[in-house]
């Protein structure tokens, strides 16, 4: 378990688009980091910092090393959760990382790829197994990339959380599906979800922050939407609603 000093924290929803430009997307995401405070869980979209860029794929891949060096810098006392396209042992994922204290304390790769979007072409799939709940900073935190927010077992997987990071690029077509899955992952779960999608045109624009009971804000213009942990929400809605969560 990793632990700061403080153990108030904030929990931040990024919205914002991503561009041509890498350099100027990592801009974007360290000066959103900054505005937010000490001990924030803050989740950007999926691929934010470079989209799915197939044509420059190799350019995507060189930089992945420049993101995360900054990121790291930028992650003192923060809690940073996005996924960044990599290769590593001679393979290409979508990785889900978790950055705090300088550090990446948690990297998988994506479990589900999303096959309309031609992404097994590109990418390797990471197993199921490696999907599972990280405790940092005294929180109990799990993520979900995008697709595979659609199958129920990877949620049973993540049964316990603290709180849920969804880093998406989710299709504008099925907005309404986003909406109702993040919603119905917190109530299910009864813990926080922090669900962050792209600004771009093809994507819902539908980040917000879900709480236990099942209530949820939304960014909608907003490139920055934070609000209060409270792990005592997480406790009173397990002990009205006993569904056998610990």
């Amino acid at each position: 378990m990793m632990t700061s000093k403080n153990s108030e924290h904030k929990l931040c929803s990024l919205l914002f688009k991503t561009t041509s430009d890498y350099n100027a997307n990592l801009q974007t995401l360290l000066g959103l980091i900054n505005e937010s405070q000490e001990n924030s869980i803050i989740v950007a979209p999926e691929v934010c910092l470079t989209g799915y860029d197939y044509d420059n794929f190799e350019e995507v891949l060189e930089f992945a090393h420049i993101a995360n060096k900054e990121i790291k810098k930028a992650s003192y006392n923060k809690i940073i959760i996005l996924t960044i396209i990599e290769k590593k042992d001679g393979e290409v994922f979508n990785f889900a990382k978790i950055f705090f204290n300088g550090e990446i304390v948690y990297e998988r790769g994506k479990a589900k790829l999303f096959r309309f979007g031609n992404e097994h072409k590109y990418m390797s799939e990471d197993s199921h197994e490696s999907v599972e709940i990280i405790e940092v900073d005294g929180i109990k935190i799990g993520v979900l990339i995008c697709f595979e927010l659609r199958f129920k077992d990877l949620w049973q997987k993540l049964e316990g959380c603290d709180v849920i990071a969804v880093p998406s690029w989710w299709g504008v077509l099925r907005t309404q599906n986003y909406v109702i899955l993040t919603t119905a992952l917190a109530i299910m779960n009864q813990c926080f979800v922090i669900a962050s999608d792209s600004l771009n045109e093809e994507c819902t624009k539908m980040s917000g922050i879900v709480k236990p009971s099942g209530e949820s804000v939304r960014n909608e213009d907003m490139e920055f939407l934070e609000i209060a942990y409270d792990k005592k929400e997480i406790i009173a809605m397990r002990r009205y609603m006993d569904v056998g969560i610990g």
